[in-house]
Protein backbone atom coordinates (compact mmCIF):
# COMPACT_ATOMS: atom_id res chain seq x y z
CA UNK A 1 0.00 0.00 0.00
CA UNK A 2 1.13 3.53 -0.75
CA UNK A 3 2.56 5.28 2.33
CA UNK A 4 0.26 8.30 1.91
CA UNK A 5 -2.78 6.06 1.60
CA UNK A 6 -1.84 4.24 4.82
CA UNK A 7 -1.27 7.38 6.90
CA UNK A 8 -3.90 9.72 5.46
CA UNK A 9 -6.79 7.35 4.72
CA UNK A 10 -6.37 3.80 6.05
CA UNK A 11 -5.20 4.61 9.61
CA UNK A 12 -7.92 7.17 10.45
CA UNK A 13 -10.62 5.08 8.73
CA UNK A 14 -9.57 1.87 10.48
CA UNK A 15 -9.49 3.56 13.88
CA UNK A 16 -12.91 5.14 13.22
CA UNK A 17 -14.36 1.71 12.38
CA UNK A 18 -12.88 0.25 15.58
CA UNK A 19 -14.45 3.05 17.63
CA UNK A 20 -17.81 2.75 15.84
CA UNK A 21 -17.78 -0.93 16.76
CA UNK A 22 -17.40 0.13 20.39
CA UNK A 23 -20.28 2.58 19.95
CA UNK A 24 -22.54 -0.26 18.80
CA UNK A 25 -22.19 -1.81 22.26
CA UNK A 26 -23.09 1.39 24.15
CA UNK A 27 -26.33 2.97 25.34
CA UNK A 28 -26.97 6.33 26.99
CA UNK A 29 -27.24 4.68 30.41
CA UNK A 30 -23.55 3.77 30.16
CA UNK A 31 -22.74 7.46 30.66
CA UNK A 32 -24.91 7.58 33.78
CA UNK A 33 -22.67 5.10 35.59
CA UNK A 34 -20.41 7.98 36.60
CA UNK A 35 -23.00 8.57 39.35
CA UNK A 36 -22.70 4.94 40.49
CA UNK A 37 -18.89 4.83 40.46
CA UNK A 38 -17.73 8.39 41.26
CA UNK A 39 -14.60 7.36 43.20
CA UNK A 40 -13.53 4.65 40.74
CA UNK A 41 -14.10 6.80 37.66
CA UNK A 42 -12.45 9.85 39.22
CA UNK A 43 -9.39 7.75 40.08
CA UNK A 44 -9.32 6.21 36.60
CA UNK A 45 -9.38 9.63 34.92
CA UNK A 46 -6.62 10.93 37.21
CA UNK A 47 -4.53 7.94 36.17
CA UNK A 48 -5.00 8.71 32.47
CA UNK A 49 -4.35 12.44 32.70
CA UNK A 50 -1.58 12.53 35.32
CA UNK A 51 -0.25 9.14 36.43
CA UNK A 52 0.34 7.45 33.07
CA UNK A 53 2.36 10.29 31.48
CA UNK A 54 4.29 10.62 34.76
CA UNK A 55 5.19 6.93 34.72
CA UNK A 56 6.23 7.29 31.07
CA UNK A 57 8.64 10.12 31.97
CA UNK A 58 10.02 8.01 34.85
CA UNK A 59 10.62 5.04 32.53
CA UNK A 60 12.29 7.29 29.94
CA UNK A 61 14.75 8.62 32.51
CA UNK A 62 15.40 5.19 34.04
CA UNK A 63 16.20 3.59 30.68
CA UNK A 64 17.63 6.62 28.85
CA UNK A 65 15.25 6.43 25.90
CA UNK A 66 16.20 8.58 22.88
CA UNK A 67 14.41 11.56 21.34
CA UNK A 68 11.63 10.34 19.00
CA UNK A 69 11.11 7.12 20.93
CA UNK A 70 10.82 9.07 24.19
CA UNK A 71 8.13 11.31 22.69
CA UNK A 72 6.40 8.24 21.26
CA UNK A 73 6.24 6.62 24.70
CA UNK A 74 4.72 9.77 26.22
CA UNK A 75 2.26 9.93 23.31
CA UNK A 76 1.18 6.36 24.03
CA UNK A 77 0.78 7.10 27.75
CA UNK A 78 -1.40 10.11 26.87
CA UNK A 79 -3.86 8.00 24.90
CA UNK A 80 -7.12 6.72 26.42
CA UNK A 81 -8.02 3.14 27.21
CA UNK A 82 -8.65 1.04 24.14
CA UNK A 83 -11.85 -0.89 23.35
CA UNK A 84 -9.81 -4.07 23.89
CA UNK A 85 -9.68 -3.25 27.60
CA UNK A 86 -13.41 -3.96 27.90
CA UNK A 87 -12.96 -7.45 26.47
CA UNK A 88 -9.98 -8.19 28.72
CA UNK A 89 -11.93 -6.95 31.75
CA UNK A 90 -14.78 -9.28 30.85
CA UNK A 91 -12.44 -12.26 30.41
CA UNK A 92 -10.74 -11.40 33.73
CA UNK A 93 -14.09 -11.35 35.58
CA UNK A 94 -13.63 -7.66 36.31
CA UNK A 95 -16.35 -5.00 36.43
CA UNK A 96 -17.27 -4.72 32.74
CA UNK A 97 -19.77 -1.90 33.30
CA UNK A 98 -17.09 0.15 35.05
CA UNK A 99 -14.62 -0.67 32.27
CA UNK A 100 -17.00 0.58 29.58
CA UNK A 101 -17.63 3.80 31.51
CA UNK A 102 -13.91 4.41 32.07
CA UNK A 103 -13.14 3.79 28.38
CA UNK A 104 -15.82 6.31 27.36
CA UNK A 105 -14.72 9.03 29.76
CA UNK A 106 -10.97 8.54 29.26
CA UNK A 107 -11.57 8.81 25.49
CA UNK A 108 -13.50 12.06 25.95
CA UNK A 109 -11.03 13.66 28.39
CA UNK A 110 -7.77 12.73 26.63
CA UNK A 111 -9.00 14.26 23.37
CA UNK A 112 -8.16 17.61 24.97
CA UNK A 113 -5.11 16.60 27.05
CA UNK A 114 -3.10 14.72 24.39
CA UNK A 115 -1.75 17.80 22.52
CA UNK A 116 -0.61 19.53 25.73
CA UNK A 117 1.19 16.48 27.15
CA UNK A 118 2.78 15.49 23.83
CA UNK A 119 3.94 19.03 23.03
CA UNK A 120 5.56 19.23 26.46
CA UNK A 121 7.41 15.99 25.68
CA UNK A 122 8.47 17.25 22.23
CA UNK A 123 9.91 20.45 23.70
CA UNK A 124 11.63 18.46 26.44
CA UNK A 125 13.14 15.57 24.49
CA UNK A 126 13.71 16.89 20.95
CA UNK A 127 16.68 19.13 20.09
CA UNK A 128 15.67 22.75 19.63
CA UNK A 129 14.82 23.61 16.04
CA UNK A 130 14.46 19.92 15.06
CA UNK A 131 10.82 19.33 15.86
CA UNK A 132 7.29 20.29 14.96
CA UNK A 133 4.71 20.63 17.69
CA UNK A 134 1.42 18.81 17.59
CA UNK A 135 -1.13 21.35 16.27
CA UNK A 136 -3.58 21.99 19.12
CA UNK A 137 -6.91 22.56 17.37
CA UNK A 138 -6.19 20.23 14.47
CA UNK A 139 -5.31 17.45 16.92
CA UNK A 140 -8.47 17.96 18.97
CA UNK A 141 -10.60 18.09 15.81
CA UNK A 142 -8.91 15.01 14.30
CA UNK A 143 -9.26 12.93 17.48
CA UNK A 144 -12.89 14.02 17.83
CA UNK A 145 -13.42 12.96 14.23
CA UNK A 146 -11.88 9.49 14.58
CA UNK A 147 -12.83 8.75 18.22
CA UNK A 148 -15.91 10.65 19.45
CA UNK A 149 -17.89 10.90 16.20
CA UNK A 150 -17.69 7.17 15.29
CA UNK A 151 -18.69 6.23 18.85
CA UNK A 152 -21.68 8.58 18.59
CA UNK A 153 -22.63 7.10 15.19
CA UNK A 154 -22.40 3.58 16.63
CA UNK A 155 -24.61 4.57 19.56
CA UNK A 156 -27.14 6.19 17.20
CA UNK A 157 -27.28 3.02 15.10
CA UNK A 158 -27.85 0.97 18.26
CA UNK A 159 -30.63 3.34 19.36
CA UNK A 160 -32.37 3.40 15.96
CA UNK A 161 -31.75 -0.23 14.95
CA UNK A 162 -30.87 -2.32 18.04
CA UNK A 163 -31.28 -5.68 16.29
CA UNK A 164 -28.99 -4.63 13.45
CA UNK A 165 -26.46 -3.35 16.01
CA UNK A 166 -26.54 -6.67 17.87
CA UNK A 167 -26.05 -8.64 14.66
CA UNK A 168 -23.23 -6.35 13.52
CA UNK A 169 -21.16 -6.51 16.71
CA UNK A 170 -19.42 -9.77 15.80
CA UNK A 171 -18.49 -8.42 12.36
CA UNK A 172 -17.10 -5.22 13.86
CA UNK A 173 -15.11 -7.20 16.43
CA UNK A 174 -13.52 -9.23 13.64
CA UNK A 175 -12.81 -6.07 11.63
CA UNK A 176 -11.35 -4.39 14.72
CA UNK A 177 -8.98 -7.31 15.32
CA UNK A 178 -7.96 -7.32 11.65
CA UNK A 179 -7.38 -3.56 11.56
CA UNK A 180 -5.42 -3.70 14.80
CA UNK A 181 -3.04 -6.27 13.29
CA UNK A 182 -2.73 -4.25 10.06
CA UNK A 183 -2.11 -0.95 11.91
CA UNK A 184 0.59 -2.44 14.14
CA UNK A 185 2.10 -4.28 11.18
CA UNK A 186 2.21 -1.14 9.01
CA UNK A 187 3.84 0.88 11.80
CA UNK A 188 6.54 -1.77 12.27
CA UNK A 189 7.02 -2.23 8.51
CA UNK A 190 7.68 1.46 7.94
CA UNK A 191 10.67 1.25 10.27
CA UNK A 192 11.79 -2.24 9.22
CA UNK A 193 15.38 -1.13 8.62
CA UNK A 194 15.70 0.10 12.21
CA UNK A 195 13.30 -2.36 13.80
CA UNK A 196 15.85 -4.48 15.67
CA UNK A 197 17.42 -1.36 17.21
CA UNK A 198 14.05 0.16 18.08
CA UNK A 199 12.87 -3.08 19.71
CA UNK A 200 16.06 -3.19 21.74
CA UNK A 201 15.65 0.44 22.82
CA UNK A 202 11.91 0.82 23.33
CA UNK A 203 10.88 -2.79 24.01
CA UNK A 204 12.09 -2.76 27.64
CA UNK A 205 10.60 0.73 28.10
CA UNK A 206 7.20 -0.40 26.77
CA UNK A 207 7.26 -3.50 29.00
CA UNK A 208 8.28 -1.52 32.09
CA UNK A 209 5.61 1.13 31.39
CA UNK A 210 2.99 -1.60 31.06
CA UNK A 211 3.99 -3.43 34.25
CA UNK A 212 4.31 -0.25 36.34
CA UNK A 213 1.00 1.11 35.06
CA UNK A 214 -0.85 -2.12 35.80
CA UNK A 215 0.74 -2.53 39.21
CA UNK A 216 0.62 1.05 40.52
CA UNK A 217 -2.96 1.65 39.40
CA UNK A 218 -4.10 -1.59 41.07
CA UNK A 219 -2.33 -0.78 44.34
CA UNK A 220 -3.67 2.78 44.46
CA UNK A 221 -7.19 1.55 43.75
CA UNK A 222 -6.91 -0.90 46.64
CA UNK A 223 -5.41 1.84 48.82
CA UNK A 224 -8.56 3.96 48.46
CA UNK A 225 -10.57 0.86 49.39
CA UNK A 226 -12.04 -0.13 46.06
CA UNK A 227 -12.93 -3.83 45.94
CA UNK A 228 -10.76 -6.33 44.06
CA UNK A 229 -13.00 -6.43 40.97
CA UNK A 230 -13.01 -2.62 40.61
CA UNK A 231 -9.27 -2.40 41.30
CA UNK A 232 -8.57 -5.05 38.66
CA UNK A 233 -10.74 -3.14 36.19
CA UNK A 234 -8.94 0.16 36.82
CA UNK A 235 -5.61 -1.63 36.41
CA UNK A 236 -6.68 -3.03 33.03
CA UNK A 237 -8.14 0.30 31.90
CA UNK A 238 -4.85 2.00 32.79
CA UNK A 239 -2.57 -0.62 31.25
CA UNK A 240 -4.44 -1.50 28.05
CA UNK A 241 -3.88 1.66 26.02
CA UNK A 242 -5.33 2.67 22.67
CA UNK A 243 -2.08 2.06 20.82
CA UNK A 244 -3.84 2.42 17.47
CA UNK A 245 -4.57 6.05 18.29
CA UNK A 246 -0.92 6.61 19.24
CA UNK A 247 0.17 5.15 15.91
CA UNK A 248 -2.37 7.26 14.01
CA UNK A 249 -1.31 10.53 15.69
CA UNK A 250 2.40 9.83 15.20
CA UNK A 251 1.94 8.84 11.55
CA UNK A 252 -0.63 11.45 10.45
CA UNK A 253 -0.37 14.56 12.62
CA UNK A 254 3.30 14.38 13.59
CA UNK A 255 4.40 12.74 10.33
CA UNK A 256 7.03 10.83 12.32
CA UNK A 257 6.83 7.02 11.94
CA UNK A 258 9.56 6.52 14.54
CA UNK A 259 7.26 7.99 17.20
CA UNK A 260 4.71 5.28 16.42
CA UNK A 261 7.11 2.45 17.32
CA UNK A 262 6.51 2.52 21.13
CA UNK A 263 2.74 2.31 20.52
CA UNK A 264 3.18 -0.63 18.12
CA UNK A 265 5.51 -2.52 20.47
CA UNK A 266 3.32 -1.76 23.50
CA UNK A 267 0.25 -3.04 21.64
CA UNK A 268 2.00 -6.40 21.28
CA UNK A 269 3.33 -6.54 24.84
CA UNK A 270 0.02 -5.62 26.48
CA UNK A 271 -1.63 -8.74 25.06
CA UNK A 272 1.06 -10.87 26.69
CA UNK A 273 0.56 -9.27 30.11
CA UNK A 274 -3.22 -9.36 29.57
CA UNK A 275 -3.01 -13.15 29.44
CA UNK A 276 -1.48 -13.14 32.92
CA UNK A 277 -4.17 -10.73 34.17
CA UNK A 278 -6.95 -12.96 32.82
CA UNK A 279 -5.40 -15.92 34.63
CA UNK A 280 -5.05 -14.00 37.91
CA UNK A 281 -8.57 -12.57 37.69
CA UNK A 282 -10.16 -15.96 37.04
CA UNK A 283 -8.16 -17.61 39.78
CA UNK A 284 -9.01 -14.91 42.34
CA UNK A 285 -12.63 -14.27 41.34
CA UNK A 286 -13.86 -17.81 40.97
CA UNK A 287 -17.55 -17.98 40.11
Amino acid sequence: MNANFITEIFLPLALAIIMMGMGLTLVVDDFKRVILYPKAIGLGLIFHVILLPSIAFLVIYLLGLRTELAVGLVLLASCPAGPTSNLITHLSKGDTALAITLTIFSSMVTIFTIPFVVNFAIRHFMPEGQYELLPLFRTIFTVLLIIALPVAIGMLIRYKAPHFAERSQKTFKLLSALFLVLIIGSALYKEKDNLAEFFQLSGPAALLLNILTLGISFLLARWIRLNFRQSLTISIESGIQNGTLGIAIASTLLQNPTMSIPSAIYSIIMFITATAIIFIGNKTLKA
